[in-house]
């Protein structure tokens, strides 16, 4: 890459050569023309001249005479040769230039150089029909060899100004431009040792110049100066920012710490609730069984006390069978009733607390989960339903699914509708190759636009101060995504309700039976 220096240096020269060229174009364009001027000149002089002597002494046969004539024409050098015919005895005299200069005769079948001109000789007598007589005619050979090598040597001339100049431009500028230049590479080697080294380690440059680039160095000079303030400030702010990182990521720490135990409280809590649900909803059962087996006893020990006495009739056994077939009736029901939430109950939390893997069947599991929370849906107007084929088998953590189930379901309860409003909660499953895509839609009165793109973000939530945290879409979130590797997303209309779709594997990454192969159902 060439530097400005040489850039200018050969700019210059290439202006100064190019105005040389076009002046000497300019000047061998008049000189080729005044000698083309000359050369025509002298042949015409030279043609004039033998058509006015050469007639009469060729009419006398006068050879000597035109041996003399053509002889003092053969002066200049750019006459080749010089040949006279007669019209009766052909060539008459003749003359040519030698290559050593001198002049000689001519024989008539010489080969000789350059472009021959050809004109009569006309007597000046006249015939009888008043014509001028031609006693002859005389050929002259004009060279161009005088022309060309006037041309050659002013190029060669023009050509070694040229270069003469451009050298002496070219020492001129090095000479020149140094006072310009040296300075300027003091400057740039400062420049060079403040980006790399530090200012700390640059040394300013002497201010001893007085003239423009004198103001550059000590503006230089400046500037080091205010960069050293900078770097030592910045350097400061560099440590207090360090100091602030430090602090931040502890309580970016802490806050983790915070949120984790957050989340666990938010699954303990919702457990809690339902363990207090199912043991609610026992309650009715286990209490009309209870009331069943009294009513049983008291007519077993009426129909007992009249067997002993003698006195039983026929009246009061049909009584007695008729009270005992209803109370074991309605004792074994509700007995089926509280064993069927116990199981559910058992299931549903012995999965959510051990986060156990194991296969199991997903339409069945989901009817587990949405048992599980009858005692919080029969106290609203809303109908679940559930499509899923049979026979989905999957190899994951039940438990976890159990939060996410639930934790939607309960989500449309508190939020997608209002109290006492009807509505519905759909659950579908559509099994997808190894992939098996569940979702969970409500048609209540959907979320609204601002809050669609944060309902995953924890502490989001329209129930705060009326017993949300919204933590438990966020829950969801990170069962799905981080627990399963599957997928969540959610769509809704405003007044038209929502759906969350969630995607997972049959068999969900990780160690456990089943973990190497697909499950098909």
């Amino acid at each position: 890459m060439f530097g400005i220096q040489a850039r200018l240096t050969f700019l210059f020269v290439v202006i100064v050569t190019v105005v040389l060229g076009i002046s000497g174009s300019y000047a061998q364009y008049t000189l080729a023309h005044e000698l083309e001027v000359n050369n025509q000149r002298l042949r015409d002089g030279v043609l004039t001249r033998l058509q006015t002597s050469l007639p009469s002494a060729l009419w006398d046969l006068d050879k000597t005479k035109v041996d003399n004539i053509v002889a003092a024409e053969m002066l200049p050098p750019e006459l080749m040769a010089i040949r006279v015919y007669d019209t009766s005895v052909g060539l008459f005299s003749g003359k040519r230039r030698n290559p050593d200069g001198t002049v000689g005769n001519v024989a008539a079948n010489d080969d000789v150089p350059g472009s021959p001109v050809v004109a009569d000789l006309a007597y000046r007598e006249t015939d009888q029909g008043g014509r001028p007589v031609i006693v002859g005619r005389v050929v002259v050979n004009f060279s161009r060899d005088q022309i060309d090598a006037r041309l050659a040597a002013e190029i060669r001339r023009k050509v070694g100004e040229a270069l003469l100049l451009d050298l002496i431009l070219v020492v001129a500028l090095a000479l020149s431009l140094r006072i310009v230049f040296d300075p300027l590479k003091r400057l740039r080697d400062g420049l060079f040792e403040l980006a790399t080294r530090g200012s700390d380690e640059v040394e300013e440059l002497p201010e001893k110049r007085r003239d423009e680039l004198g103001d550059v160095i000590r503006g230089f000079n400046a500037i080091q100066r205010r960069v050293k303030a900078i770097i030592l400030r910045t350097r400061e702010a560099e440590d207090e920012a360090r100091r602030a990182a430090q602090e931040t990521a502890q309580a970016l720490h802490d806050l983790r710490q915070a949120q984790e135990s957050l989340l666990q409280a938010e699954r303990l809590a919702s457990l809690g609730s339902l363990v207090a649900g199912v043991a609610h909803e026992i309650n009715t059962p286990v209490g009309i069984a209870l009331t069943s087996a009294s009513v049983l006893k008291e007519a077993t020990e009426d129909i007992h006390a009249a067997v002993t006495a003698g006195a039983v009739r026929k009246s009061e056994i049909l009584k007695y069978i008729e009270t005992a077939g209803e109370s074991a009736r309605l004792i074994m029901n509700n007995a089926y009733r509280a064993a069927h939430l116990i199981h559910s109950f058992k299931q549903i939390a012995v999965d959510q607390v051990s986060e156990a893997r194991r296969r199991f069947e997903l339409r069945e599991y989901i009817g587990e989960v949405v048992s599980s929370l009858q005692p919080r849906l029969k106290k609203t107007r809303l109908a679940v339903s559930i499509d899923c084929p049979a026979d989905v088998m999957l190899d994951s953590y039940p438990g976890a699914l159990a939060q996410v189930i639930t934790n939607l379901t309960l989500n449309c309860v508190d939020h997608a509708f209002l109290p006492d409003q009807e509505g519905n909660i759909d659950i579908s499953v559509r099994p997808d190759g190894d992939w098996v895509e569940l979702a969970v839609a409500d048609n209540g009165r959907g979320i609204p636009p601002d809050l669609i793109d944060k309902v995953f973000d924890p502490f989001v939530t329209t129930r705060r101060g009326q017993g949300g945290t919204g933590l438990g879409l966020n829950i969801v979130y990170n069962l799905i995504v981080k627990q399963f590797a599957g997928t969540i997303s959610v769509s809704s209309v405003e007044g038209a309700g929502a759906s969350f779709v969630l995607r997972m594997p049959r068999v969900t990454p990780g160690d456990g039976p089943g973990a190497d192969g697909a499950l098909h159902g």
